[in-house]
């Protein structure tokens, strides 16, 4: 995440700093008002995707104190012995939280696109 935080910074090109220096802004001021907007819209779509990586690779949902829907779908194989089933439920939770966010980020990447 730092990376991509860094690296959106760094793809501003200087002149942007230059600008922000010529128009007498300090250094947080020209980072705030001049650098920041135009990072983040080259940031968001490696954000997006790091952001539904982690949602793919471990359970963000354990954070706000509820079980992993992984742990609960073990729980709920082994005392119904339907694990076929179980397991299918879980993974389409799973597809459907990625799939919403997908297309949530999507709307993001694309009003960053517009606003340009």
């Amino acid at each position: 995440m730092a990376e991509i935080l860094r690296a959106g910074v760094a793809s501003v090109p200087v002149g942007q700093w230059d600008a922000a220096a010529a128009l007498g802004m300090g250094r947080w001021t020209g980072l705030r008002l001049i650098v920041l907007p135009q990072a983040i819209r080259r940031m968001i779509p490696p954000l997006c995707g790091q952001f539904i990586s982690l949602i793919k690779d471990s359970s963000v949902v354990s954070l706000i104190s509820i079980q992993d829907l992984t742990f609960m779908a073990n729980d709920v194989a082994v005392s119904t012995t339907r694990v076929f089933e179980t397991w299918l439920t879980a993974a389409g939770l799973y597809f459907a939280v990625c799939l919403v966010l997908s297309l949530g980020f999507g709307r993001l990447e694309k009003w960053a696109r517009v606003t340009r």
